[in-house]
């Protein structure tokens, strides 16, 4: 694995499209690791500090992705270099997406990310550009679509991706509206650890989880979890956090994340960051969900959660642990040693998974159907772990083997 590991991460990117802005420090960067089947694909992020690399990295594991959710197109990440908080970020947005718009109209097809939100920003700015829908490129450069058909396509995805969920069992609360967009990561994350249960054996309920980062991610995938029955022992968000020992109740963590402020956690009795990050990592829990940013875990909150019993790590985020190495590095592997990783590309496939789907001719476009296909792709991909390697520790180094094996 680690020889295909090295030849991948070392293959150059078949395109690299760098921008500056010309009205603010703004930067950015659009990497296409390749065009395998024609297109490429990955969403559009915003944070300051961010890099090059981070976006090469974030694109290769976007083709990794798609090796397990389809289509069977490259990789791709838009990253611009910019505080989301100033007051100009509307600005840059536009001024990035008219660049980037040729490359959306013929092969790249991008989304919503980290503090870029796919409905109100990206959709709306990129149509001024003449962009039918952030995904055009890949229905010109993959699908190959006449135009009727791709607009047919185009329009399944518009309606399923911001369609509003009315079906009870997957609304976190009845009282306030969620699309499709809003859920489907979490619910994915959560779908992982059942699924991986179900296939490795043990029972799921009464089991703790600790949940990094309460945004739509984090904080969908606690409730999903906790609809099954699991323990949400303690939640570190960026600005504090919680810890139960004996788990939050059902009804407060509802009522918890209908009460998030924009994406963060908001309460009374929360801890302050410095707090719950020295006690959450010992609290004990057989469960981890980093849903916040990249590279944030290290080695010793790993080592201090295996020492309370950890089983599993269902992933949220896009290479979770802080390694510099572009995926498995030395944390990633030494955790890999003694508990269960699901890897990102399986655990928080759901957006991708939504958008294939999608893709797909006359897809319906109904909750059930739409959630039950993004938790059968990652049955599947947990399932085909398990015929390789039917041991639940070194779990990400097969996902991987088998994914390399299809994309080298």
């Amino acid at each position: 694995m680690k020889k295909l590991l090295q030849e991948y991460e070392n293959k150059q990117p078949e395109i690299v499209f760098h921008w500056k802005d010309r009205e603010t420090e703004a930067e950015g960067w659009t990497v296409i690791n390749s065009l395998r089947g024609g297109a490429a694909g990955g969403g559009t992020r915003m944070r300051k500090g961010l890099d090059k690399n981070e976006v090469l990295s974030l694109a290769k594991t976007m083709e990794i992705k798609f090796s397990v959710c389809g289509p069977p197109i490259g990789g791709a990440k838009s990253g611009i270099n910019f505080d989301p908080a100033d007051p100009r970020k509307q600005g840059v947005l536009k001024r990035w997406f008219q660049a980037v718009s040729p490359l959306l109209k013929n092969y790249y097809g991008t989304g919503g990310d980290m503090n870029v939100d796919q409905r109100t920003e990206v959709i709306p700015i990129t149509q001024t550009y003449g962009v039918t829908h952030p995904q055009e490129g890949v229905f010109q450069g993959h699908f190959n679509t006449d135009e009727h058909e791709k607009n047919i396509r185009i329009n399944q995805l518009k309606q399923g991706v911001s369609k509003q969920v009315d079906t009870s069992i997957f609304l976190p609360n009845a009282e306030q509206s969620y699309t499709v967009g809003d859920l489907i990561t979490g619910y994915g994350v959560a779908e992982a650890v059942k699924h991986y249960y179900g296939i490795y054996g043990g029972e799921l309920a009464g089991k703790k989880a600790i949940v990094q980062g309460f945004g739509n991610v984090g904080g969908a995938a606690a409730f999903y979890l906790a609809a099954m029955g699991v323990k949400i022992v303690g939640i570190i968000d960026r600005t504090g956090g919680i810890i139960e020992p004996e788990g939050i109740s059902f009804e407060r963590l509802k009522e918890l994340y209908a009460t998030r402020e924009g994406n963060a956690l908001k309460a009374e009795d929360m801890l302050s960051f410095e707090a719950v990050n020295e006690q959450i990592w010992n609290v004990g829990a057989q469960i981890f969900a980093p849903c916040a940013a990249s590279r944030l875990v290290t080695q010793k909150q790993v080592e201090q959660m295996i020492a309370g019993g950890l089983e599993v790590i269902t992933s949220g985020a896009n290479v979770p642990f802080a390694d510099e190495a572009i995926f498995f590095g030395p944390i990633m592997e030494y955790t890999d040693k003694h508990v269960s990783i699901i890897p990102d590309f399986i655990s928080n496939c759901g957006m991708a998974r939504v958008f294939a789907y999608l893709m797909q001719p006359e897809a319906k476009i109904e909750d059930e159907a739409i959630f039950n296909d993004v938790s059968q792709t990652i049955k599947q991909a947990l399932q085909d772990v398990y015929s390789k390697n039917n041991n639940p520790i070194h779990l990400s180094q097969t996902a991987f083997e088998i994914a390399l094996e299809k994309l080298i």
